[in-house]
């Protein structure tokens, strides 16, 4: 359940930021990620009961590593959005579990079938479709701003699962916060936000950003890699649907049929690795 309200919260974040008016591409990221990062403190000390400093320093220097590709996806994403659309930016980010897949079988000799270099091979060609036919330059701009981002989700992922028996990884949410917050004030300055800006901030980064990303290092605890990817795919859908419903931002049509080989092939190597795991029985 934790992994269903998570895509959908982070599927908000295109229509929202479409609606700011006046706060440029890194002042939203700096008040996003500040808003992230409030909120995320205050539920390690109201809820967790847990001082948010000594959750940081407990978590060593994963934590850190996770803060950083934390602060990594938050900046990357507002930039992407600011250079290209949602549905790319949304479509390029949907190659993180193959990512992620790769990754995991260098650093922690995870297996990794057939299928899945199939996927990789087929997601790869769908991106490529996109590039190759997107004649505007700020859009491929956006899209390789929009490719540091499964990059940076592929080492989160890998550092979570690594650390997950034995920290807490939560407060490296907070950690990327204050992170993302640092790089981008002196690039954010003078801030001219409007009050209905920070409103709108204020909501991408308690429920788009700080709850989500805390729900998803919970969630990384007890289900399969293979059940994440599929649930986390509900942004790439839902995403660009918000968009277009709520901003009028429609998708063009490469990006559909670039998107649609993407899904496709995410969709077969989590719904194939699903089926051929053998079933878990409950003990006798």
């Amino acid at each position: 359940m934790l992994m269903l309200v998570a895509p959908v919260l982070w599927s908000t974040a295109g229509v929202v930021t479409r609606h700011i008016e006046r706060a440029a591409a890194f002042e939203q990221v700096f008040w996003r990620s500040l808003f992230a990062f409030v909120f995320v403190a205050f539920s390690l000390l109201l809820i967790e009961k847990k001082s948010p400093l000594k959750a940081a320093k407990a978590a060593g220097w994963p934590g850190l590593l996770s803060g950083a590709m934390w602060a990594v996806m938050f900046t990357a994403f507002v930039v992407a959005l600011s250079l290209t659309t949602t549905a790319n930016t949304l479509v390029v980010m949907s190659v993180s579990p193959l990512l992620t897949a790769l990754l995991a079988r260098m650093v922690l000799s995870d297996p990794l079938p057939l299928r899945t270099w199939l996927a990789a091979g087929a997601a790869a060609a769908g991106i490529a479709w996109m590039f190759g036919f997107s004649v505007e330059k700020s859009h491929v701009a956006g899209m390789l701003v929009a490719l540091v981002i499964p990059l940076a989700t592929a080492v989160n992922v890998v550092t979570l699962r690594a650390a997950a028996a034995k920290l807490d990884l939560v407060p490296a949410v907070m950690l990327g916060g204050a992170l993302s917050c640092l790089v981008a004030v002196p690039l954010a300055l003078p801030l001219q936000a409007s009050a209905r800006d920070l409103a709108l901030l204020a909501f991408l980064g308690f429920f788009q950003l700080g709850l989500p990303c805390m729900l998803l290092v919970i969630a990384s605890r007890t289900l399969l890699a293979p059940e994440i990817a599929l649930l986390g795919l509900l942004e790439v859908v839902l995403g660009p649907l918000w968009a277009w419903l709520g901003a009028g931002e429609e998708p063009a049509r490469v990006t559909l049929l670039g998107g649609l080989v993407v899904l496709a092939a995410l969709a077969f190597n989590e719904l194939s690795g699903l089926r051929l795991r053998p079933a878990r029985r409950a003990p006798p």
